[in-house]
């Protein structure tokens, strides 16, 4: 680990805690900080600015701090506590300190490690049956969440254009270091040929209520089997990452269980969700939408070569893991 901020340091001390932690993890994304601490987690924002992702301002941070909790409790209601400051007392750090607040963090209960569908798959652990009850969770997430003729909009042809053309824009800049340059002209092809193909489509899965507020991330690390299926760690961020086609969603997760090797399940979630939502458009739409899954999953590991904090280790591995990604994309294209 490279030298850490201030703040970072100072939050990796029990000293800073109110329960004084025997113990804690750090775990990095492109743009959170996510401390572990036994009995809880607390997920602060980084201070970026990424275009899609405005966490500039210690404002827009605790805005979205906010955001995050209220809509994850959709899916994982006991679960998100709130959020809490970061304050400055005497020259110190104290989280859910009474001083001035100089950061946020989402404070969450924390969730044991091999609860989740990601432990459990790396441990082959789950079962047809296990994969069925994600598949009906999902359905009824899908069912309950909002609509409207704002949010159908996101299903548009040019939304779904703007979403795609973005991902290319983002990582023309990685030609060469995570994605071979052919394999980026044949990705990009085969997108914008299947969208001007399917304009009909597009706009049956909008006047259909396809197109919903949904969680945006749904891979494996964010499915917990808990007393219930709980789902978590939706994107609060932008509204045009969550608000999208319903078969996206079940593109993402059964990408991820592709890249883990298991696409007999990632199948059996696809017909098991097909089946309880009766959504037969999904198989017309599903290796577009991995592919284009698969290419975000590529895109935003990319993003860890540009973050100053991240170990050379760190990077090598973001390489490996993000041209696998992009790998997988291809391999949707070709088919």
């Amino acid at each position: 680990m490279t030298d850490q901020p201030p703040l970072v340091q100072a939050l990796l001390t029990p000293q800073a805690y109110p329960h004084h932690p025997e113990r804690i993890e750090l775990v990095q994304t492109h743009i959170s900080l996510v401390f572990l601490t036994g009995d809880y987690v607390y997920k602060v924002k980084k201070p970026v600015d990424l275009g899609f992702v405005d966490y500039s301002t210690l404002e827009k941070r605790k805005y979205f701090c906010h955001q995050e909790v209220a809509l994850n409790r959709r899916g994982c209601p006991d679960i998100y506590l709130g959020v809490v400051p970061i304050a400055e007392e005497g020259g110190r750090i104290r989280v859910e300190g009474d001083g001035e607040a100089v950061e946020y963090a989402v404070k969450m209960r924390q969730l044991p490690q091999e609860t989740t569908m990601e432990y459990l798959l790396e441990n082959n652990k789950v079962s047809m049956q296990m994969v069925e009850r994600v598949a009906r969770r999902v359905a009824d997430f899908h069912r309950k969440a909002e609509t409207s003729d704002v949010i159908a909009g996101y299903g548009d042809v040019d939304m779904v254009a703007t979403n795609t053309g973005e991902n290319y824009t983002q990582t023309e800049k990685y030609i060469g270091t995570t994605i071979p340059r052919d394999t980026y002209e044949a990705i990009k092809a085969h997108t914008e040929g299947f969208i001007r193909r399917n304009g009909p489509l597009f706009r049956k899965r909008m006047k259909d209520g396809r197109i919903r507020d949904c969680h945006g991330d749904l891979h494996a690390a964010h499915v917990c089997f808990t007393d219930g299926i709980c789902i978590f760690d939706c994107i609060e961020f932008n509204e045009r990452f969550r608000y999208g086609d319903v078969a996206s969603e079940i593109a993402f997760l059964a990408m991820d269980l592709d890249y883990r090797d298991r696409p007999d399940l990632a199948q059996h979630f696809v017909d098991t969700y097909v089946e309880e939502s009766g959504d037969t458009d999904i198989p017309k739409l599903l290796h577009f939408y991995k592919c284009y899954r698969a290419y975000v999953r590529g895109k935003v590991t990319s993003f860890k070569l540009d973050d100053p904090h991240i170990s050379a280790d760190e990077k090598e591995e973001a390489i490996a893991v993000a041209s696998r990604y992009f790998n997988l994309a291809q391999s949707y294209a070709s088919r």
